[in-house]
């Protein structure tokens, strides 16, 4: 179930870092302090990867949607992603 931005807006820090996915391997990462990054799981050459795509409220919703959805274009087309 995606995400909604009054859900993300409202995601508090609890005692341990937790993870509220959206779609597509997008998922925002909370730390205790509460601050909010938006993280990309994805597989390639297969293994398991995770890519950094900003913190929010610098990156919102829409604009983590569309890294996504750029990264996700690019590993389509075969390109490797430096790390």
């Amino acid at each position: 179930m995606a995400l909604t931005a009054l859900e993300v807006r409202s995601a508090k820090g609890k005692e341990r870092p937790y993870k509220v996915s959206d779609s597509g391997g997008l998922y925002l990462f909370i730390q205790p302090s509460g601050q909010r990054y938006w993280r990309l799981a994805y597989r390639w050459g297969g293994k398991q990867h995770t890519m950094a795509l900003g913190v929010y409220p610098d990156v919102g919703l829409a604009d983590a949607r569309e890294k996504r959805d750029s990264v996700r274009k690019i590993l389509a087309e075969g390109r490797i992603l430096s790390p």
